[in-house]
């Protein structure tokens, strides 16, 4: 079992190392997210979304729903972990 849980895991992470190789350098000036996505949203976010901070348009009207999913998922989470490190009072006997 061990072998199989071993090779999954060797597959996976070769498959992962895989997909990188066409990636772009970081911080290449010529990659398609500083060439199109950036001057784009340097540009416009003003007109756009009537925001006067770039970072507060980007995150808030152009990565909205992403943001959104962002919270829910630590806010989910966070409940799960309030949850657990709660403790459960089923079955305990209390001291006499």
């Amino acid at each position: 079992m061990k072998n199989i849980i071993l090779t999954f895991v060797i597959l996976t992470g070769g498959f992962l190392i895989y997909g990188t190789i066409d990636m772009p350098a970081w911080g290449d000036p010529q990659s398609p997210a500083n060439s199109y996505v950036s001057p784009r949203y340097i540009e416009q976010a003003l007109e756009k979304t009537e925001t006067p901070n770039i970072v507060t348009a980007v995150l808030a009207d152009y990565r909205g729903y992403d943001t959104m999913g962002e919270t829910t998922v630590i806010f989910t989470a966070a409940i799960a972990c309030a949850l657990l490190l709660r403790g459960s009072t089923v079955g305990r006997k209390e001291s006499e």
